[in-house]
């Protein structure tokens, strides 16, 4: 089996090399072709830096740069396109993930699987990371209409040609998790373990993976717009509800219904459910308006590694 792992690259100068010779030996084991690509998501550090000089070091590895911080799915789109072999790994940057776990995930796969997660057993986040990422899952289900969503994670192995589902996708919100459901149909999950980090902080923030999960639910689902609608029609019951006790309430008591309090409620409920409701629409229409732009999900700047020809 000839394999491709994709790994995302920002601000990880340091735990790079130790990253790379723990995935030399794993990859030697469970493939008999591979390439590393590490894409460079616009790092402010030296990453870029030392990703060419492994890759001048290492004939399996390759590079690339992006113009700027595009972020982690579009880097993996970026990396996805350019893999060479059957089956594409992808795992962060941060060692929470051991590659070593890599030959269980593909031996799940070679059962005959299209995608296979591997969900840490025990997360080593904080507090509001967790509820972030458990907010982050609920969405992705949503959105990939699949039990195996709360499941996922970025530690993955899937069969390359599940990639010519979404050959076309140009649009600037990116889901890995949600251009997968395109073109595959079998999903599983297995156990690996999630090691506390060790170098640098997590760049995923409980604001990032909130607006992750928020890009997600608009980018690919029209959910938020059938819960818009609903609020309409349950207000829209409700009030007919208010006027039917306004009418009774004249012809059994012989006047109108007091009350300044109560009438400013109603006014209120209404007027929030409507900027609630073009606050929806206007983030698809938004969502439209970058589709118009045809805005790219990421640019590339260099790339190192690979032959000429094959740029």
């Amino acid at each position: 089996m000839n394999i491709s792992v994709i790994i995302p690259v920002y601000n990880s100068e340091q735990s790079l090399p130790l990253l790379v010779s723990r995935l030399k030996p794993v990859l030697e084991k469970c493939a008999d072709e591979f390439e590393l690509i590490l894409v460079n998501d616009g790092s402010q550090d030296a990453s870029w830096e030392v990703i060419t000089k492994m890759v001048e070091q290492y004939n399996w590895i390759r590079g690339i740069s992006l113009m700027r911080n595009s972020g982690q799915h579009n880097a993996l789109l970026c990396g996805i396109r350019m893999a060479a072999y059957d089956v594409i790994v992808t795992i962060d940057d941060d060692l929470q993930h051991p590659p070593e776990e890599i030959h269980a995930l593909i031996a799940k796969l070679q059962e005959g699987f299209d995608v296979v997660y591997g969900t840490p057993e025990k997360e080593k986040h904080g507090i509001l990371r967790d509820i972030a990422s458990i907010a982050t899952k609920m969405t992705l289900k949503s959105a990939m209409g699949l039990d195996v969503a709360r499941n996922v994670s970025a530690f993955r192995a899937f069969r390359t040609p599940l990639r010519v589902a979404f050959s076309n996708y140009n649009g600037a919100f990116v889901s890995i998790d949600v251009l997968l459901t395109w073109g595959a149909t079998r999903y599983t999950s297995i156990p690996v373990q999630h090691d506390k980090r060790r170098i640098g902080a997590s760049n995923y923030t409980f604001r990032k993976l909130i607006i992750h999960a928020l890009n997600m639910i608009t980018g690919f689902t029209t959910t938020p717009l059938q819960y818009a609608s609903l609020l309409g029609f349950a207000l829209t019951a409700f009030g007919g509800g208010v006027l039917v006790w306004v009418i009774a309430h004249y012809f059994i008591y012989g006047g109108a219904v007091p009350g300044f309090a109560f009438l400013a409620s109603i006014v209120s409920i209404f007027s929030g459910a409507q900027l609630f409701t073009l606050g929806v629409i206007g983030e698809y229409i938004a969502r439209m308006h970058f589709r118009l732009m045809d805005r790219p999900p990421y640019v590339k700047s260099d790339q190192v590694g690979w032959e000429p020809e094959e740029k």
